[in-house]
């Protein structure tokens, strides 16, 4: 490809983690390699509209995560599907504004995360960066990847699973017996614990409830479990490698979107965890294991439990994980040899690999 690559990282959002979307965009934006890449900024506003941000001012108030958000921006745009097209529309005017090499998404949660923006950039034939629809789709949601965690041998915690039809009929007691005290109660699909409620009674239980519903349509109730928090980054397509893992020690009741995102003092990040040999070996091998049954592709974090007995369960993955300056899959990659710039380079051509793997793919059946 002669020329800088034109990449179109895509930020905000209209999930609750839209200012975590901010922050992260952000980062990526500063480490890019500006002599290869040319940088073209899509903001998505909460209403889900995309507009074309100057490079110079696309964020205010971008260094309080509390505050933070999109600068106002004119020019709305849209992407024209078709075969040869991977171009810029604008809305108002019908300009085209110029093709884009590859998209990169920076969107956690629904509606960036889940699925839905990859399944409109294969329909508008652009390459991007992260899983395709499918492992996007089903690594968002909690049920169906714990069910497939399950399936494949990949130990994980107990949970039960309630749709909103089941309001008003979800017994605490019944919870408590099958999974003990406490359980986290939050909505099957969103990230960054947004909504998530650590219950210790049943008080606690139906105000966690209520807000969990407020995000999703479908719940997920997991037990406790008593262990260290070990993350482990994954990076590849058909032959992923795993990082380091490192380790949350968190200063709040638990990891919360607070700690995360807000407090940064909020959590101590052990970078890498001072663990054994074999407790690593085995720790990056479930992290790959879990990238491949859920149909991973480009990035992931793999989240864990290590109890006191070195017993390892995979609590979730993450297939468009926190680039911010306290996130983990950076900084693991930092630890491994890898750095923020080089790794950015490495999962753009990660995503043209792919594109041009899937291009040679028939598309209909010759008569």
């Amino acid at each position: 490809m002669e020329g800088k690559i034109r990449v179109g990282v895509i930020f905000g959002g209209k999930s609750a983690e839209h200012e975590v979307s901010l922050q992260s965009a952000r980062n990526i934006i500063e480490a890019i390699d500006k002599n290869k890449y040319e940088v073209v900024l899509i903001g998505m506003d909460r209403k889900g509209r995309w507009y074309l941000n100057e490079n110079s001012r696309y964020l205010s108030e971008e260094n309080d995560p509390k505050l933070i958000k999109l600068a106002d921006a004119n020019e709305e745009v849209g992407l024209i599907p078709g075969e040869q097209s991977n171009q810029l529309l604008n809305i108002s005017t019908h300009q085209r504004i110029g093709k884009i090499h590859v998209i990169f998404p920076v969107l956690h949660g629904p509606y960036g995360e889940d699925g839905t923006v990859q399944g409109l950039l294969k329909l508008a034939n652009t390459p991007f960066v992260g899983a395709d629809v499918l492992g996007s789709a089903i690594a968002m949601d909690k049920d169906v990847m714990k069910r497939l965690f399950r399936d494949a041998g990949i130990p994980t915690a107990k949970f039960l699973v309630f749709d909103r039809s089941s309001i008003g009929s979800i017994d605490f007691d019944q919870v408590k017996n099958q999974l003990g005290l406490p359980v986290f109660i939050k909505p099957a699909n969103l990230g960054s614990s947004v909504a998530i409620s650590k219950v210790k009674s049943k008080d606690e239980f139906d105000e966690a409830l209520k807000l969990a519903f407020e995000y999703d349509n479908k719940i997920i109730i997991e037990e406790y479990i008593e262990g260290r928090e070990i993350e482990c980054s994954v990076l590849g397509n058909e032959e992923p490698i795993a990082s380091l893992p490192g380790e949350i020690l968190p200063q709040h009741e638990f990891y919360s979107y607070e700690a995360k995102y807000i407090d940064e003092k909020g959590a101590i990040l052990e970078i890498p965890v001072r663990l054994s040999e074999d407790v690593i070996k085995q720790i990056q091998d479930y992290a790959i294991k879990a990238f491949q049954v859920l149909c991973c592709e480009g990035m992931a974090r793999v989240d864990f439990f290590l109890k006191d007995d070195n017993e390892i369960l995979v609590s979730e993955i993450n297939t468009i994980p926190g680039f911010t300056q306290i996130s983990m899959y950076p900084k693991l990659w930092e630890a491994s040899g890898l750095s923020y710039a080089e790794l950015i380079d490495r999962l753009i051509q990660l995503a043209i690999e792919r594109f041009q793997r899937d291009q040679k793919l028939k598309t209909f059946v010759e008569i």
